[in-house]
């Protein structure tokens, strides 16, 4: 291990707080991680871009509410996440997940993380935290870029929901960020099984992949209707549900459905994690 890297585990708190908010400000530091923040925000500006270029004319063809964002642009945050949602922050939270603790552990840090007072249970749960944290950012990065770059290119004003009413822009700007929460609260399962992955090995490449992977085979999986029994077990199950906060009254079922999934992903592989880094002996 360099110099520099003892020097920043010295400036580590130990417990508590402190170390969860280090552990935060170490990991948005870093430029891999400002980098993917940076593309997340790139997708509603694309998206913007392109309609404005092509003149609003959609062809009844692409993602839901395409076909309104030249009326409106407050839509072009939903349309960002809606895109968003099966690939590219999977992909993000499955690169910050797997590098949890592979990462620590492949970089020689690990062990030398251990030998302060933070403890092995405290450090799986900083390191969890931070990456929700992230899950958290990475959503407002697609949905704040979509909300500026919307009003920048196209009106603004009163938004149609799927159930025909007219809400205000303020009220529009509640739901994004309602459905930037729900997305959050969608990635947290994902999260927990990168965590447990990264307890596995000390390659955090292959931790990255095979969480990616995962999300991606269990949307595949919900896609096939010979395994019906199966979709409501799928942590991506409800991914998608989001659509029932743009109806008047919002309807809070999905959302809750949602979040007794994700918990109990979270506990089950939580758990496993837990076994597996208490257990685990440390060599790097």
């Amino acid at each position: 291990m360099s110099q520099a890297d003892r020097t920043a585990l010295r400036s580590r708190p130990a417990v508590g707080l402190p170390l969860l908010a280090s552990e935060i400000s170490v990991l948005f530091r870093r430029r891999r991680t400002g980098a993917m923040l940076v593309s997340l925000a790139l997708i509603p500006v694309l998206i913007a871009v392109a309609v404005k270029l092509s003149s609003g004319s959609s062809s009844g063809r692409g993602p839901a509410f395409l076909d309104q964002v030249s009326q409106n642009g407050l839509f072009v945050s939903f349309v960002g996440l809606l895109v968003s949602v099966p690939l590219f922050l999977p992909l993000t939270v499955g690169v910050v997940a797997g590098d949890t603790i592979a990462g620590e552990a492949s970089a020689g840090t690990l062990r030398y993380l251990l030998i302060a007072p933070a403890g092995r249970v405290r450090l799986l749960l900083v390191k969890y935290l931070a990456t929700a944290v992230f899950c958290l950012a990475a959503t407002l990065a697609v949905a704040i870029a979509g909300a500026v770059i919307g009003a920048a290119l196209f009106p603004i004003g009163p938004v149609t929901l799927l159930s025909g009413d007219s809400i205000e822009v303020g009220d529009s700007i509640v739901r994004s960020l309602l459905i930037a929460a729900y997305i959050t609260v969608s990635l947290l399962g994902l999260s927990a099984i990168g965590l447990f992955i990264s307890t596995m090995t000390d390659v955090p490449v292959g931790a990255m992949a095979t969480t990616i992977v995962l999300s991606v085979v269990s949307q595949v999986l919900d896609s096939l209707p010979q395994l019906d029994w199966l979709h409501p077990w799928l942590f991506s199950h409800y991914w998608l549900g989001f659509a029932d906060l743009l109806r008047q009254p919002i309807s809070w079922d999905s959302f809750g459905n949602n979040a007794i999934l994700q918990a109990g992903y979270i506990l089950v592989f939580g758990a496993l994690a837990f076994g597996r880094f208490t257990t685990k002996d440390i060599l790097s």
